[in-house]
């Protein structure tokens, strides 16, 4: 058995150390907001923070979270920029399928906690790892600057 600390709150798992974060996640907590995509740290479907910075949850060993703050897009409507990124998801139509979204607000939420004013090749820097096979990478990045703007 292994506390994590997911979304503020002291959680005890009952999961093998090396289980990967995004299945205790999932399979342990029932929290399916974060979403298995390639299994690789390819695609950033399952982008959660720990300790602040966006990590790939389907490689992450579970072992790695303990002592360290957990974050997850289920958390993201109660943080100040989390909110701000996806209310400016929804003014931009960003999402079509919706599959990668949670991995790419968390991403998102990530660069503008550590730049309040990113360039595209910023926005294009840290959102690189996050696939969209809708393609709506012109409308992430607006959202990202809007984002930003309603944050300044």
């Amino acid at each position: 058995m292994l506390t994590l600390n997911i979304n503020g709150r002291d959680t005890q798992v009952d999961a093998d150390p090396s289980t990967p974060i995004l299945w205790a996640l999932r399979d342990n907590l029932n929290m399916t907001g974060t979403k298995f995509g390639c299994g690789a740290a390819l695609c950033g479907a399952c982008t959660v923070h720990l300790g602040g910075q966006p990590i790939r949850s389907c490689i992450t060993p579970i072992s790695a979270a303990v002592g360290q703050k957990v974050t997850t897009i289920e958390a993201m409507e109660g943080d100040k920029v989390g909110k701000a990124v996806q209310d400016a998801w929804v003014r931009h139509d960003v999402p079509q399928c919706g599959y990668c979204q949670s991995g790419q607000v968390m991403s998102a939420t990530a660069l503008l906690k550590s730049n309040k004013a990113p360039t595209d090749a910023d926005i294009d820097s840290a959102m690189a790892g996050n696939i969209c096979r809708c393609g709506t990478y012109q409308r992430i990045r607006a959202a990202i600057k809007d984002a930003a703007k309603t944050l300044a």
